[in-house]
């Protein structure tokens, strides 16, 4: 009679990708820990050890944050014709170089030109990992990014709880010690990454199965030529707003806006993490094909609207609605972005044809890294109008979802170019 499989090895087994899958995760978690230490101090080290002004933090990270939008697309052009491997290292370490450039100077010039070369291969990051795991788990390519991005927000959070207790000291010398704890963070995942096979481009699959009049007949090898793909990118990237509504909107509504205490905001960010860890698996299995993918524009919409409309009543009364309030805008939002994420995995690589992958998705890196840009200036000029302009801002995003369940439906009818007939396990 044999033993049963353990419990961990049972969890572990069912990762998809196998081997090289789950230290694919490991490299995540690691990244995202280093990333945590480093990322709530990165304003109060310019502030307090580079000696910058307000405008001169804020100028910085503008220029850096515009720059980085071109990693996404420059990633995935260079996934098509390079090993995907070594670009993800490539990529991790100038992460690292680029970051602890930044120890070398208090120059604003240097400075902004170092932290605009991390924001490339930052931006690229997210790109890089998608390729990845679409690359390596292919049908299950959905459940992978799900389990990939629990393991992201673990380590946001372990990173985040260090930062912390770093900073508790009250020494200008715990930001230069985090930020040295996250360039060791980028040696790591390097070497851990040196040690994934890589994986089948389908772009090579594609090229040797594919016929020239199936190509010819295909889906535009430049994305920058659909326009299909093009306004599903624009789309995509007011869907991502619900990212800098719960990071950077609530803590600023809060404090500005209700009569809530202002302890409520970070606990309110862990909601969202804890939410997010629990939920993110389970969920993906509503959006494991591209047809599922896109009926989760609708609950989508819905849960904008629950969520902004729930901003602006935090603001109509006392304490007690205003916490109410936002507990549940934070709790809509976040399975907003729950769902949000799981119907965007999909349906990027949906619309992709196989042999352009790398630059599709590229380009649609863009929809994230332009709401990480613009998002801010966007979510500061509602909290500055008023409670009635979250409802408003609520009704663009349904009008964006609806348009892009619009948009993607002929598309979304044809065979899906984005998965080769052969899959990984057959190599």
């Amino acid at each position: 009679m044999s033993r049963p499989t353990p419990w961990p090895s049972t969890v572990l087994n069912r990762i998809p990708g196998g081997r090289d899958g789950r230290r694919m995760l490991v490299v995540s978690i690691i990244d995202k820990t280093g990333t945590g230490l480093w990322a709530g101090c990165t304003v109060l080290y310019f502030t307090y050890v580079s000696g910058l002004g307000l405008g001169q933090v804020g100028l910085l990270m503008t220029v850096s944050g515009g720059v980085g939008i071109a990693g996404a697309p420059l990633a995935g052009r260079l996934a098509d014709r390079f090993p995907l491997v070594k670009i993800i290292v490539g990529a991790q370490l100038v992460r690292g170089a680029a970051l602890l450039a930044l120890l070398t100077t208090d120059n604003l010039f240097l400075l902004t030109l170092y932290s605009a070369l991390g924001a490339l291969p930052d931006r690229a990051g997210s790109v890089l990992i998608k390729l990845y795991a679409a690359r390596l788990a292919g049908p299950e390519r959905v459940r992978y990014q799900a389990i990939q991005r629990t393991t992201v927000n673990i380590g946001w959070s372990i990173g985040g709880l260090g930062a912390a207790a770093a900073l508790a000291t009250g020494s200008t010398r715990a930001y230069g010690l985090l930020l040295i704890g996250n360039v060791l963070t980028y040696v790591v995942i390097a070497a851990l990454t040196l040690r994934c096979a890589e994986p089948p481009a389908p772009s090579r699959v594609a090229a040797t199965s594919a016929t020239a009049c199936d190509r010819a007949t295909a889906t535009p090898t430049s994305p920058w030529r659909d326009r299909t793909f093009l306004g599903y990118t624009a789309t995509d990237a007011a869907l991502y707003l619900d990212d800098t509504i719960l990071q950077v909107a609530v803590p600023l509504w809060i404090v500005h806006a209700t009569s809530a205490p202002v302890g409520l905001a970070p606990l309110l960010l862990v909601l969202n993490t804890v939410l997010v860890v629990i939920f993110q698996v389970p969920l993906a299995r509503f959006g494991a094909t591209s047809r599922a993918a896109r009926r989760l524009l609708v609950p989508l919409a819905g849960l904008f609207l629950i969520g902004t409309l729930a901003l602006a009543a935090s603001a109509a009364g006392g304490t007690a609605l205003a916490v109410t309030a936002l507990v549940v805008a934070v709790v809509a939002l976040t399975f907003a972005e729950i769902i949000h994420a799981t119907a965007s995995w999909e349906l990027s690589v949906a619309l992709a044809p196989a042999h352009a992958q790398g630059a599709y998705l590229g380009v649609h890196g863009l929809a994230q890294s332009t709401q990480r840009f613009a998002g801010p200036l966007l979510v500061t000029g509602v909290i500055s109008a008023g409670a009635l302009a979250w409802p408003l801002l609520g009704l663009g995003l349904v009008a964006a979802g609806a348009a892009q369940h619009r948009l993607i439906r002929d598309r979304l009818s044809k065979p899906s170019l984005s998965v080769p007939k052969v899959t990984v396990s057959e190599y």
